[in-house]
């Protein structure tokens, strides 16, 4: 079936075509750095539990829109074949992921049919196409094992992002539809529904609810990529955008002021918060997108780092938690030097225990791109690249 879609009032930005106005697209480093810049945001938090990160910098909001605007870009082209590439592109590095937790978790002692009844069966379908949070055991193992009992639930947190992701890409062409019928109220819908599920003044139990309110938390800024994709912010005077972005945020770092939680100011605990700063921080963003072809000045420097996270970015983000998890007991070991027992090293190195982690990480990181990579690149028809840092 094909989505047939009215012409935009507005002019797309040629930049945002290709050269010819029909050809290929150019490639936006200023986007690609945004993504580089979320993707290295989510290790760091995840690492470290700095709540206040999700206030310097939504990573999660900067994803969805940028995701949202290559959807608006793709979707010049038949519906149904779009949602399939954007699925082909996504599951089988998925896939990958998920048969190695679900080996571990299985050896380790799991068993979905006695801890979930036949529904816990049943749920496993998520982990071939996750329309819903793949299960996992919240305790695995013993406190005296090599890993914390808790390794399985840190390592398929981030997969919520896979579920929001895909429900976002089936209801594109909708969104899509209304955005380029009546903008600005398709824009603040998913903020208004914020305002009523994720404030309890309706509650919706379940992964039904968990589901709809990651949905209308984010949706603001997947359609926001709509939005700067079809040009429609640069038909807005800049002041006028930026004070009514800025207002939007003092509004959420308001409303978290008054709803902080036992993590403080971590806005992933605050929906509406999260809603109203994640989407004004993107529209000034977006806004202020220079639209690079090349990564200007001092910033050249990055650009192989930049290009190789963003070749590889679904296998950094679904690896990542459970590379931190690995990282933990291999930093333990230098505990087992011989030149490190004295009570001074020990202590230095309790003092520098997570930064040792961060710095284990990247290469942990890096040899799952080697080693996984290359699915990114079968799932979207390429040839095979170990580190793909060239376009």
């Amino acid at each position: 079936m094909t989505q047939q879609h009215a012409k935009p009032s507005y002019d797309v930005p040629r930049h945002r075509r290709g050269e010819g106005g029909g050809g290929p697209a150019v490639r936006d480093r200023y986007l690609d750095l945004l993504r580089s810049l979320a993707l290295v945001r989510v290790v760091v938090y995840h690492l470290f539990g700095w709540g206040w990160l999700t206030v310097l910098f939504p990573s999660m909001g900067v994803m969805f829109a940028l995701a949202g605007s290559l959807m608006a870009r793709s979707l010049n082209r038949p519906a149904l074949g779009v949602i399939r590439g954007r699925l082909r592109r996504l599951l089988p590095p998925f896939w990958a992921f998920g048969a190695l937790l679900l080996t571990l978790m299985l050896v380790d002692g799991w068993h979905p049919l006695r801890d979930g009844g036949s529904w816990g069966l049943a749920e496993l379908f998520d982990y071939v196409v996750p329309i819903g949070a793949p299960p996992y055991s919240e305790h695995l193992g013993s406190d005296s094992g090599l890993l914390d009992t808790t390794w399985a639930e840190q390592a398929a947190g981030p997969l919520w992002y896979l579920r929001a992701y895909l429900w976002f890409v089936i209801a594109s062409p909708l969104l899509l539809w209304a955005f380029r019928r009546a903008p600005w109220p398709t824009l603040l819908a998913p903020l208004a529904l914020t305002a009523v599920i994720g404030t309890g003044l309706v509650q919706i139990p379940g992964e039904t609810g968990n589901a709809l309110l990651d949905f209308a938390v984010y949706g603001g800024c997947w359609i926001l990529g709509f939005a700067h994709h079809d040009g429609l912010l640069t038909r807005v005077p800049r002041y006028a955008l930026v004070s009514c972005a800025t207002l939007l945020m003092a509004l959420g770092l308001w409303w978290a002021s008054g709803h902080l939680g036992p993590e403080g100011w971590n806005l992933n605990d605050i929906p509406l918060a999260q809603a109203a700063w994640s989407l004004g921080f993107v529209v000034i963003l977006l806004q202020y997108s220079p639209s690079w072809k090349e990564l200007p000045g001092r910033l050249a420097r990055w650009d192989k780092p930049v290009t190789l996270s963003n070749n590889r970015a679904v296998t950094i983000y679904l690896w990542h938690n459970a590379l931190i998890m690995t990282a933990f007991p291999l930093v333990d070991l230098l505990y087992e030097l011989p030149f490190l027992q004295s009570d001074h090293a020990v202590s230095l190195l309790d003092s520098t225990y997570e930064l040792w982690v961060f710095l284990l990480v990247w290469p942990l990181i890096l040899l799952a791109i080697l080693s996984l990579g290359w699915i990114e690149d079968l799932a979207a028809k390429r040839k095979p690249r170990l580190l793909p840092t060239k376009n």
